[in-house]
């Protein structure tokens, strides 16, 4: 048997994994048709099949797991080889993969990104926006940004600057008209701006006081997933929103929306940057977590592992 290439190899992990021809061939760079024949002629030099294809689906066969199983943990341990002399190079290089939502990569984009391209030009950072909780992994990302409490426990995160605070945000000429409400209960009376999740699901407006956890369903005659339109609908007077408060920071300092319900939100949260604990760092996403580190705003960053918040600086 001839040996296969490890490109091939590395493809066919690529398509194991994300169980999709189009996903692994936009992670790789190359066409799906490409990709697909590449995996047939993998097939024919080993002897085996090792992906069973229908027209809407691919998955590894038993010998295809068996194969991937093996392949993983020795590809990393390839990748981790290279990346030891990345030093010598003088310069880091490299492409780094992030998945964030609109917020997170607001704040990546103003505070992280400008250091970054001071220190290490070379780096490359393809950031997507998106407000899914994807699995970094299959998607072909290096991290991920999401609030804390949703960063799956397998990973380890570095907090990204300061927690999160969320708002309930009107304009004067709504509450003049309808009044301002004075519990969580009350907003059942109200105009409310609905948020739909990535999922589907309209989000149930959270509160807590004194102990006391709230959610509460809200009616209104929008609904909408994108939080820079929810101020904008607020601001227009079409109700009332609920928003993560960087987003009303411009309309609450110019006027233009008042805040409601201050002493029943609910604790602030922290935003974290978060990637898998079992592979080897590449130097590019390297660079990009020491500068998270520095910019922390207590000068060390915390490291959250399975276990919870290790010590500052620990990973």
């Amino acid at each position: 048997m001839i040996r296969p290439s490890i490109n091939d190899l590395a493809a066919f992990v690529a398509v194991a994994t994300h169980r999709s021809f189009r996903r692994a061939a936009d992670e790789l760079g190359t066409a799906p048709s490409t990709l697909s024949h590449a995996m047939r002629a993998l097939e024919e030099r080993m002897g085996v099949r090792l992906l069973n294809r229908t027209t809407r689906s691919v998955a590894p066969t038993e010998a295809g797991y068996r194969l991937l199983a093996r392949l993983q943990p020795a590809l990393d341990a390839l990748d981790e080889a290279i990346e030891s002399v990345a030093a010598f190079r003088g310069r880091v290089a490299g492409t780094v993969r992030v998945s964030a939502p609109r917020l997170a990569a607001a704040r990546l984009v103003r505070d992280i990104l400008p250091a970054l391209a001071d220190r290490s030009p070379d780096v490359v950072v393809d950031l997507v926006v998106d407000g899914r909780l994807v699995d970094i992994v299959s998607a072909g990302f290096d991290a991920g940004i999401r609030l804390v409490d949703s960063i799956p426990r397998d990973m380890i995160a570095l907090v990204l600057g300061e927690p999160v605070r969320f708002a309930c945000v009107a304009s004067p000429g709504y509450l003049a008209r309808a009044g301002a409400p004075k519990t969580p209960e009350d907003l059942r009376a109200h105009r409310c701006l609905g948020h739909r999740m990535p999922g589907g699901r309209l989000y149930r407006w959270e509160f807590a006081r004194a102990g006391r956890v709230l959610t509460v369903d809200t009616a209104g005659s929008v609904i909408l997933d994108d939080e820079e339109l929810m101020v904008e609908a607020a601001i227009r007077g079409l109700g009332i929103a609920y928003v993560a408060s960087p987003a009303a920071e411009a309309a609450l300092a110019a006027g233009q929306l008042q805040e409601i319900l201050g002493t029943w939100m609910p604790a602030a949260e922290a935003l974290a940057i978060y990637f898998p604990g079992h592979r080897a760092v590449p130097p590019a996403l390297r660079a990009l977590l020491d500068v998270v580190r520095e910019r922390s705003q207590s000068g060390a960053t915390q490291s959250l592992t399975a276990t919870g918040i290790a010590a500052p600086g620990a990973n």
